[in-house]
């Protein structure tokens, strides 16, 4: 597939890096392992206390609920940007030539993410700071978040677009804009996926949040107890990494195979099983009386971390294998670019070597002093201002003398060329080589 027509082989600018490339390829993967947990909690969170508002409308407890997640949203999201820089700058780092190929492709839709971005934040704030004033105007205060996470969701989608876009070097020729790129193999599956993790950590985050000792859920809530919103933690993490083993399963079976190896393969059956034992205890602790309802957290939590690791490696291995050989392919690109460049340059420099090796003749210099003064106004065979070259040969062909006269000092000799300026300050060796080069043009 890589050596099909249309693939785009371009050549690179083969900077060294400003780290070894191991160091560089973890801290990609560390640093996106944390700035994604923090979008789950900032989209997942948004998603959550959307549910829970709604829900609200009917049951008081419920609306309580959603404030105190939507106090979490803008501190998550704020953490999440500032995590998203070294990722980003990793990235571009270590991938510059398909990372920017991606951003060229999707145009619109990636230069859309800064103003999305900042719309979206502000109306989480909007949404959580006007919760008492708007107390009596739940639409409009549903409206707010309800457009807030509709960014939430459409930001990933372009982001997972491009990435998805910059493994594939051999569809850059027939990618038309974002909506083509979005129609991609495993784009959707792996939104999906990204969505249940987003439920799923939220849920894990929602049981974490609310059993601390310090958070007083008696003061903030009528009906509701701790073990009740222990409760409906659990029940969204279910909810979210059932969804993430699902979606999972069918990104693993989607994967164009040019990334696939038995490595790749094993990491991610051992992170899916991981999700299988998460699942598993969050299924328990749902079915936990009172008392032991957290008895399996740790482990959940520990599951969870290591599959992330997993996920992190498991998606750096894909995206190497997937451009390896494209790689390859412009690294003798980017040598054979450089050879021929060495060797125009050397050639050059013989050139030029070579010129400064032989003597100019009289006529050559004439032409330079010809370049410099007259060009502007005559041609060698041709009207321009003044009359061609070839008839000045033709009239002074044997008298230099009264040639350099009328260079220094012209007449006016004919009515249909202007009169021709004076050129005084040529030097008598600039004359004697200037009517040298005139009288040379046949």
């Amino acid at each position: 597939m890589l050596l099909q027509i249309n693939t785009p082989i371009p050549k690179d600018l083969p900077l060294d890096l400003p780290l070894p490339e191991w160091l560089l390829v973890g801290l990609l993967v560390f640093s996106f392992l944390l700035h994604i947990l923090f979008i789950n909690l900032m989209v997942g969170g948004s998603i959550i206390t959307l549910w829970a508002q709604i829900k609200g409308l009917k049951n008081k407890e419920y609306d309580i609920f959603a404030h105190e997640i939507a106090k979490t949203i803008t501190v998550n999201k704020s953490i999440a940007v500032v995590m998203g820089v070294a990722p980003l700058l990793s990235i571009n780092t270590l991938y510059t030539l398909y990372f920017y190929s991606a951003n060229a492709l999707t145009g619109f839709a990636w230069i859309m993410i800064i103003p999305l971005v900042t719309i979206a934040f502000l109306l989480t704030y909007l949404h959580k700071y006007t919760w008492q004033n708007l107390e009596k105007n739940k639409s409009l205060h549903l409206t707010i978040m309800g457009l807030a996470v509709a960014i939430f969701l459409f930001i990933p989608l372009i982001f997972l677009t491009n990435v998805n876009l910059m493994l594939f070097p051999e569809k850059w020729g027939t990618v038309q804009g974002f909506l083509s790129a979005l129609l991609l193999p495993n784009v959707f599956p792996r939104y999906f996926e990204f969505l249940g993790a987003c439920i799923a950590i939220t849920g894990i985050f929602i049981v974490w949040y609310n059993g601390r000792k310090a958070y007083p859920i008696e003061e903030i809530y009528t009906n509701f107890t701790r073990y009740t919103i222990k409760k409906i933690g659990y029940s969204i993490a279910t909810l979210g990494l059932s969804l993430q083993i699902l979606f999972g399963i069918i990104v693993l079976f989607t994967l164009p195979s040019k990334g696939i190896s038995y490595a790749v393969i094993s990491v991610m059956a051992g992170a899916g099983l991981l999700l299988a034992y998460a699942l598993w205890y969050c299924y328990k602790s749902l079915t936990n009386d009172e008392h032991f309802i957290d008895i399996h957290f740790k482990k959940i939590v520990i599951s969870v971390l290591v599959f992330m690791i997993f996920y992190g490696g498991s998606r750096q291995m894909y995206r190497h294998n997937a451009l390896e050989k494209h790689q390859e392919l412009v690294a003798a690109h980017t040598a054979e670019f450089q050879q021929l460049s060495k060797q125009a340059r050397e050639e050059s420099i013989f050139l030029k070597q070579k010129a400064a090796a032989t003597p100019k003749t009289e006529a050559d210099l004439g032409k330079d002093v010809f370049n410099q003064y007259c060009a502007a106004c005559h041609k060698t065979d041709a009207k321009l201002v003044g009359p061609p070259v070839i008839e000045m040969a033709s009239i002074y062909k044997s008298d230099k003398a009264n040639l350099q006269k009328w260079i220094k000092a012209p007449g006016k000799k004919r009515a249909d060329y202007p009169q021709m300026p004076g050129f005084p300050q040529l030097s008598q060796a600039e004359l004697d080589q200037l009517s040298e080069y005139i009288l040379t043009i046949k």
